[in-house]
């Protein structure tokens, strides 16, 4: 099971949309996937239709050291499960803290997923923000997606994210930590600033850039409000067939090495 962390400290910026519906195309193509809601909002959670239940979150594992078999749920898509988020995360940021191995104990309670090799991959929908539960993501994480909004501010956020990468690295706590791939979400083609962006990014991180770019659609905006993956939301719109491309992109990435 490879552990990938979609994270991005700034909000707003797709990484929960990605987060679902990677996922979603991910299992469609018949890869077990897990998706853990790390962030106390629990947008992933009720994207995918689903209650925020006490006690249904990674929290009990991580603070109380039980089972985090225990609070993994099947989805309504085949090949699609969820650790869910509840309120109850927010307070965990205070208490992981407040360990001496705050930053190792997510990576200890995912060992133990990992070991029973029932998925594929389990994708971090990470909290916006660059507190614990952020931080931890990474030091467990194999590899991390960053989603970056087509517009300046983007780019500001990139930048710190790097900058925390390597800091993982440096201490030791994660120094395989591999910065895998940036996907451009939001993207509007009418503005001229969007592919300015999308350019600039290239030109950095040209290695680690997807092809494929997420285009900003109403209907992407829509789909959580239902319950819904893109994919079923609007299976043949834009945002769905864009959702497809990233996850064959994401697979043949992995073909390739």
């Amino acid at each position: 099971m490879r552990i990938v962390a979609i994270t991005n400290q700034k909000g707003g910026v797709g990484k929960t949309t990605t987060a679902v519906n990677l996922s979603a195309c991910l299992a469609q193509r018949g890869v077990r996937c897990l998706l853990i809601d790390l962030d106390s909002q629990g947008n992933a959670t009720s994207g995918l239709g689903l209650a925020k239940e006490e006690g249904g979150s990674i929290y009990s594992a991580l603070v109380e050291g039980s089972d985090p078999h225990d609070v993994i749920r099947s989805t309504r898509l085949p090949n699609l499960s969820i650790i869910r988020s509840h309120q109850e995360l927010a307070g965990c940021e205070i208490e992981l803290a407040q360990r001496g191995n705050h930053l190792t104990r997510l990576r200890e309670v995912l060992d133990q997923l990992r070991q029973s090799n029932h998925f594929d991959y389990a994708f971090l929908d990470c909290p916006p923000s660059l507190g614990v539960l952020m931080t931890s993501a990474l030091a467990a994480a194999d590899e991390m997606l960053v989603p970056i909004q087509c517009e300046y501010f983007g780019l500001e956020g990139l930048s710190s994210i790097v900058q925390v990468v390597q800091q993982i690295r440096d201490c030791g706590v994660n120094p395989n930590l591999l910065l895998e791939g940036i996907v451009m979400t939001m993207y509007d083609q009418r503005a001229n600033l969007a592919n300015q962006v999308v350019n600039d990014v290239k030109s950095y991180f040209a290695e680690v850039i997807y092809n494929t770019i997420i285009p900003r659609t109403v209907r992407l905006g829509e789909a959580p409000s239902y319950g819904k993956t893109i994919i079923e939301y609007e299976s043949s719109g834009r945002g769905a067939q864009a959702y497809r491309a990233l996850a064959e992109e994401f697979m043949a990435r992995r073909a390739n090495k």
